[in-house]
């Protein structure tokens, strides 16, 4: 069975998938994405991710393609064309197809929105929970808005492509002062020798992850202590566990950081107790 996309209005098929050579998406890095997991036929925290869908247009004063309850039918549909039980959707909005110049287009233009779907192997998520996996750290070289989930994601690629070739599978970027931001594509958590668990604030310099957001609530419902606070690399790597979470993973343990191990090399509880908490915590809705 071919997969579906949703492009403008139309469901067609990825060969026959195409956005115009003067969208902005493409032309500026003009819009924002979103990427939701699907559970055992669930969508997981979909409002969380509208939510965060709306700041981020209104933060680059992009409108809604459509009303969000459209939306969700929208994403609905697509799921279910791509018959996706496990797996996820991707959803992008653009500023809209317009002659290529720098300043906004005419007010009217309307927005651009691909939403796409795809099944994956749960196996290769639990094989990587067993294992843990490696991470790199890199300075910070990215626009000051990383609070945006915007598309312009070149340092991303670039970070992450420098820890594929350093035998990693994740980039942690690093301010000017040592402490911790983020993954390239990733929430960074650690936990103390006392168990608590560490995360950065989201106020400023880091993107508020949904599945950050949700972790915070299956932390308190496990009885976790959970600070919000800046934590340098020095403080990792002595840490008694560093993880990285993001929607499509939800908590990988993180066992080697520039080539140092953490704690003993191996994963540790409490990121297996979170993540054997987590979809009874996170919002369900049936496709």
């Amino acid at each position: 069975m071919p997969r579906i996309a949703y492009v403008n209005g139309r469901y067609v098929t990825h060969s026959n998938a195409m956005v115009h050579i003067e969208d902005r998406g493409y032309q500026f890095a003009d819009g924002v994405y979103e990427v939701c997991e699907i559970r055992h036929g669930y969508i997981v925290d979909l409002t969380r991710h509208l939510n965060r869908l709306d700041r981020s247009l209104g933060a680059l004063r992009i409108a809604w393609p459509m009303s969000r309850e459209a939306l969700t039918q929208v994403i609905r549909q697509t799921l279910r064309r791509n018959r996706v039980r496990n797996g996820l959707f991707y959803m992008q909005v653009t500023r809209g197809v317009a002659r290529r110049d720098h300043v906004f287009p005419a007010e009217g233009t309307l927005p651009s929105l691909v939403i796409t779907a795809k099944s994956t192997d749960p196996s290769i998520i639990a094989k990587k929970n067993a294992t843990g996996v490696k991470a790199i750290t890199v300075p910070d070289n990215r626009w000051d808005r990383v609070d945006i989930k915007s598309v312009g994601l070149l340092p991303n690629a670039m970070a992450r492509q420098q820890a594929k070739e350093a035998g990693a599978q994740e980039a942690i970027y690093v301010d000017a002062e040592g402490m911790v931001k983020e993954g390239a594509a990733t929430n960074v958590w650690m936990v103390d020798r006392d168990g608590t668990l560490i995360t950065r604030p989201a106020e400023h310099g880091i993107l508020r992850g949904i599945t950050r957001t949700t972790l915070i609530d299956v932390g308190a419902k496990l009885g976790l202590t959970i600070e919000e606070r800046a934590f340098s690399v020095a403080e990792m790597l002595a840490a008694r566990e560093v993880f990285i979470t993001a929607a499509t993973s939800i908590c990988f343990p993180v066992v080697s950081i520039d080539g140092q191990s953490i704690a003993n090399g191996h994963p540790g509880s409490i990121s297996q107790k979170i993540r054997e908490a987590f979809f009874d915590v996170a919002e369900k809705i049936a496709i």
